[in-house]
């Protein structure tokens, strides 16, 4: 029914009402305020609100491309998080250690490369894991208190992991997927470029001369 057919109606209704006129002035101003009002709220035009834009200019996120070591998040030995993005554009050697195993002593030829190599900007990363023969035993202050102490190592070490198994660190994951096979005793050994892509992997056993000589190919 068009409106002009609704205000009809309604003059008719209030002049047969049986009241006072006071009375039926009344009530024809309230059906016509609610009539009124009936009308506007369908016809409205409906206006989306526009959304809040965020201030600071260019809000685009970008994302770590999820190819590189730089994506990922490790505990330091106080137990803080440590974004391995920090070592963007260095040459990183990721080494999983223990102190009670025949391999301990590679601790000296790392330290001697990490001094060698390190102005130019390479890194070892070691994380101390006790998953091979339980060879390191006690917490990150005692490991850590014995290669100062021993072998005076100043590169980085970071908390104890798994790098095997339903706990393994996701940094350890990843390495293994891109140098495929599980990691078989302490001290193996991944050489990172410096876009942060694995490029060497290195069981315990291979020849330090090795190692130092791909990671000078790197620098």
């Amino acid at each position: 029914m068009k409106w002009t057919q609704y205000i009809h109606n309604l003059c008719i209704f209030a002049a047969k009402l049986k009241k006072s006129e006071t009375m039926k002035k009344t009530m024809f101003v309230a059906l016509l305020c609610s009539l009124s009002m009936t009308f506007f709220a369908c016809n409205r035009e409906t206006v989306t609100p526009e959304e809040p834009q965020p201030s600071g200019g260019d809000t685009t996120i970008v994302e770590e491309p999820k190819d590189n070591i730089y994506q990922f998040s490790v505990l330091d030995g106080a137990g803080d998080s440590v974004s391995l993005s920090q070592y963007r554009d260095k040459v990183l050697l990721v080494v999983n250690t223990a102190t009670q195993c025949g391999y301990t002593p590679q601790y000296t030829d790392l330290q001697r490369i990490y001094e060698t190599y390190q102005d130019q900007g390479f890194v070892i990363l070691d994380f101390p894991c006790n998953q091979f023969g339980s060879q390191a035993p006690g917490s990150y202050d005692d490991i850590h208190d014995f290669c100062t102490g021993t072998y005076h190592i100043t590169f980085p070490q970071f908390a104890k992991i798994d790098v095997n198994g339903a706990n393994a660190s996701p940094l350890y994951v990843w390495l293994k997927e891109k140098k495929p096979d599980r990691i078989k005793w302490n001290f193996t050994k991944f050489l990172i470029n410096r876009k942060g892509e694995v490029v060497e992997r290195f069981e315990p056993n291979t020849s330090m001369t090795t190692v130092e000589n791909a990671i000078q190919e790197e620098l």
